[in-house]
């Protein structure tokens, strides 16, 4: 392991290889029966793209042996061995076994004393439970940071991406537990995850035949502001050069199977495919430069329902891989078009109140009518939403071309009189409730839905009082709206 690891990275590992198999990440074993043909069995192991398969007993419960591809060649291939013969005539009997308590490092030392690659996990009864393959016990301790960008860098398929997602979130739940602050685990998130998207974008890129243009592809939303947490969907876009206006539709059709393809395989890697269908893969946002000046101005020109809706997604865009000069001349084009755009702002600045933070005047927290999840906050819709809202239109109304929500409140405090260090404390609230959400996901990771809605009750004393704060924060900077924008 790395020298320089970081404290809670070592405690992380530390922490996982003495914790017991029950508790780490379970993999169903793929089996076979005795007289299975060895054709069938070499068939389920290449389907299933994996390196062992456990051959059990006609109950299909107690293991009785393994087969490897290493068998392959040593007992297969050399010995010439028809492969229309059992898999029992050249498996590995007499399987090692342990129970779910015991610990990681329990298991290594077995692999490493008996020379063995997989030990089979089995209950009281001896019945099979799940593999563990030292590959497996090894991914416990690679929690450097260095070696996970280096791992996305060097990979070379989807598989291997796949697992480097699996230690991104591993190593953020890590840096979560030992009390690292929200500004830089979401950072550190999506730093990390554009690392990967990169990577797909890149291995994706030499299986189409693009055509030779200048294109951008760009992240929306959260993944725009570096604010990913640990449940986050698929915004991004497109945008291409396209000299003539008739030619946009063919170059288009050239691009989106590509970009399909690049939202399919990181929804493989653990990043869902937007419900919206905010993805450079939909028509409607992979555009030229033009295109999107033209979407762009249609909203702030109309600025009916839908397009305030739109613009809290799109106008959060930043380049991420291909020619940033795009995605640059854009932003200005849209910052200067937003001095001259007051009614849309106006808008914008209504919209961004119709969330006010749930503080009542009596009890500290007011809920609102979720049926689901009763008596809870919702940290997203009236935590964090107040604080990115102001600070977008702060961002438009004021030129700032940063994307995060906290760069957009300090760059704008240049020009908007806060008061003291009143934009610190807003940045601070903000961050706050960024973290309280991280720490609430990362407790229902897995769950269906409530990612973002916590109980106030279930908060220490601690926790409630600077709650509130931070929605007082929330609620000073909508009433510095209210009054710029006299509403």
């Amino acid at each position: 392991m790395s020298a320089s690891l970081p404290p809670a990275l070592r405690h992380e590992a530390h922490a996982a290889m003495h914790s017991p198999l029950s508790q780490l990440p379970q993999r169903d074993p793929v089996t076979a029966r005795l007289a299975t043909p060895l054709r069938e069995a070499l068939a389920t192991m290449d389907s299933k793209r994996i390196g062992s398969i456990v051959i059990v007993d006609d109950s299909g419960r107690m293991p009785l042996g393994i087969f490897t591809l290493r068998d392959v060649l040593h007992r297969v291939t050399l010995p010439e061995i028809s492969l229309d013969e059992p898999i029992a005539s050249v498996m590995t009997g007499g399987v090692i076994t342990v129970r779910p308590h015991t610990t990681a490092y329990e298991a290594s030392l077995i692999m490493a004393r008996r020379g063995l690659r997989h030990l089979l996990v089995v209950d009281e009864a001896a019945n099979l439970v799940s593999i563990v393959s030292q590959n497996d016990l090894y991914a416990l301790q690679r929690t450097s940071l260095k070696d996970v960008s280096n791992d996305i860098r060097q990979a070379r398929d989807l598989a291997t991406l796949q697992a480097c997602a699996k230690d991104i979130q591993r190593i953020a739940l890590a840096l979560l537990k030992q009390g690292m602050a929200a500004e830089q685990l979401t950072q550190f998130i999506s730093t990390l995850n554009d690392l990967l998207t990169l990577r797909v974008i890149e291995l994706t890129h030499d299986e189409f035949d693009l055509p030779q243009i200048k294109w951008c592809w760009v992240a929306l939303g959260s993944e725009g502001r570096y604010e990913q947490t640990l449940c986050t969907d698929q915004d991004n876009g497109i945008i291409f050069e396209c000299e003539q206006a008739n030619d946009a539709e063919a170059l288009r059709q050239r691009l989106l199977p590509f970009a399909q393809a690049v939202n399919n395989k990181l929804d493989a890697c653990g990043f869902p495919l937007c419900q919206g269908g905010i993805m450079a893969g939909n028509p409607q946002w992979c555009l030229s430069l033009t295109e999107w000046r033209g979407r762009f101005g249609d909203w702030m020109d109309h600025p009916q329902p839908k397009a305030l809706l739109n613009a809290a997604i799109f106008f959060d865009f930043r380049p991420l891989y291909g020619h940033e000069a795009l995605a640059d001349a854009l932003r200005q084009w849209l910052l200067d078009k937003a001095r001259n755009a007051q009614l849309f702002l106006r808008l914008m600045a209504d919209n961004a109140l119709q969330c006010a933070p749930p503080l009542g005047m009596i009890r500290d927290f007011v809920f609102d009518d979720n049926k689901e999840f009763p008596n809870t906050l919702d940290l997203k819709m009236y935590g964090s939403r107040p604080f990115v809202d102001a600070a977008r239109l702060l961002s438009l109304t004021h030129g700032v071309a940063q994307t995060s929500t906290a760069q957009r409140l300090l760059g704008a405090s240049k020009s908007v009189n806060f008061g003291g260090d009143d934009v610190a404390a807003m940045v601070d609230g903000f961050y706050y409730i960024q973290l309280l959400r991280l720490r609430h996901q990362h407790q229902v990771l897995g769950q269906s839905g409530g990612g973002n809605r916590i109980d106030p009750n279930q908060l220490n004393e601690l926790d409630r009082h600077i709650l509130k704060e931070a929605f007082k924060q929330a609620r000073k900077l909508q009433s510095r709206l209210k009054m710029d924008y006299r509403l």
